[in-house]
């Protein structure tokens, strides 16, 4: 009966989870695809030419209104690499694009406390600085002129639109376009992580955490600096096995935190998202595995300096969370109706609107004729994975959720 209360109590944690953060999801997904309409792409590779600092600024600024999910980052930072990016300024538009991310900002929020806020979009910046000086100690030019490969094709319309522009209809059907793009690229990891962290919440006791997490539950001040530091090498390790996004891991960030783990360590683990085992693929399919695991290594040294320096810098002005303060995840009032429930509602209410734009364009493309050929790629294995896993969340959830109603 124990393991039948614990599924209960992960699956409605999991559910709870995903119903905080709904609206912000949505509001941040709906400010990105805004942006990404309405400022085009076409001239970014003419401009970050080179690793000076303008090229650096242009390539992070360009990443942050590319916010997207690690997998499609990865596609566009490759594409602006081969023709003819910088690599220092492809590596600025990468951590841009997966770090100073409003969305990403606002769930954070929601699970965490302010620090942690800060602590994304500072560490993203802090992220790029120590990626360019890194690239600049090493010099990987031979890699850099061996993974380069040019590619054909036209580069997008270099036109922006006018703010005007959003008073057509034609406008909001882009918006609505890239906004069910976004859903779709990101669902499987928001499903795989949500259901994770509650599956960890109720399941793995706080000992084990204690355990991998070396001074983790301790007073902030009562750390030592090598169990920080500990913390800090744990976090991104754990995170490499795990198939999840930034999204995902945001709850399991905040579980984590939960459990006591010092702030180095979470913020450590949230960065991690570039480091994990299918990203390591994708850049080994791109550039090769030699400059895969260059950059997983940059990657690495880098967030683990960035985490350090947040933590030491907050705790030089004594700002650093308190953990005592902090309610546990699972002790949260996930449905009651306060603000987040309002903000539920009309953002559900938004994301049905754009589905019934995005619908009435496809109806109206198919009643004049266009018809577009759909060409269907071999699934990799990490497709068959993914769609398998998610099955398995959704009956794990269903489940979990009728028992919820019975005991």
């Amino acid at each position: 009966m124990n393991f039948l209360q614990d599924w209960a109590s992960a699956a409605h944690t999991s559910v709870g989870f995903f119903w905080m953060a709904l609206w912000a999801f949505a509001l941040g997904y709906l400010v990105s695809s805004l942006i990404q309409v309405m400022v085009s792409r076409g001239r970014m590779k003419r401009l970050m030419g080179d690793d000076s600092p303008k090229s650096m600024a242009l390539g992070t600024f360009f990443g942050f209104i590319s916010s997207s999910c690690s997998f499609a980052a990865l596609s566009t930072t490759r594409a602006l690499f081969n023709k003819g990016a910088s690599f220092p300024a492809s590596m600025a538009f990468l951590l841009a694009s997966t770090n100073l991310v409003i969305e990403l900002g606002f769930v954070i929020a929601i699970f965490l406390s302010w620090q942690f806020v800060a602590g994304e979009y500072i560490g993203g910046l802090l992220l790029i600085v120590f990626a360019w000086l890194y690239i600049k100690l090493t010099s990987p030019t031979g890699l850099i002129k061996s993974a380069r490969k040019q590619e054909d094709g036209e580069d997008e319309d270099n036109s922006s639109k006018a703010w005007r522009a959003l008073l057509s209809r034609e406008t909001w059907q882009q918006v609505a376009k890239k906004y069910q793009m976004e859903w779709q690229m990101v669902w499987q990891d928001v499903l795989l992580g949500f259901t994770a962290a509650g599956i960890i919440s109720a399941f793995v006791p706080s000992e084990f955490f204690h355990w991998l997490f070396q001074g983790s539950g301790a007073e902030v001040s009562d750390a030592s600096f090598w169990q920080v530091l500990q913390q800090t090498i744990v976090g991104p390790l754990a995170a490499f096995f795990t198939f999840i996004g930034s999204m995902g891991n945001i709850p399991l960030a905040a579980v984590l935190y939960g459990e006591g783990v010092a702030f180095a360590g979470v913020m450590a683990f949230i960065f991690s998202d570039l480091i994990v085992l299918p990203v390591l693929r994708i850049n080994a399919k791109y550039y090769g595995w030699k400059m895969a695991l260059y950059i997983a290594l940059m990657l690495f040294v880098c967030l683990v300096l960035t985490a350090l320096t947040l933590h030491y810098g907050l705790f030089a002005f004594d700002a650093l969370p308190d953990h005592s303060q902090q309610q546990h995840i699972t002790e949260r009032a996930f449905f009651s109706v306060d603000y987040g429930f309002i903000l539920n509602i009309i953002f559900v209410a938004v994301s049905v609107s754009l589905v019934y734009l995005t619908q009435r364009q496809t109806h109206q493309h198919s009643h004049h004729g266009h018809h577009h050929d759909h060409h269907h790629h071999a699934k990799s294995w990490r497709d068959h994975l993914m769609n398998g896993l998610c099955a398995l969340a959704g009956v794990w959830l269903v489940i979990g959720l009728i028992l919820n109603g019975v005991l």
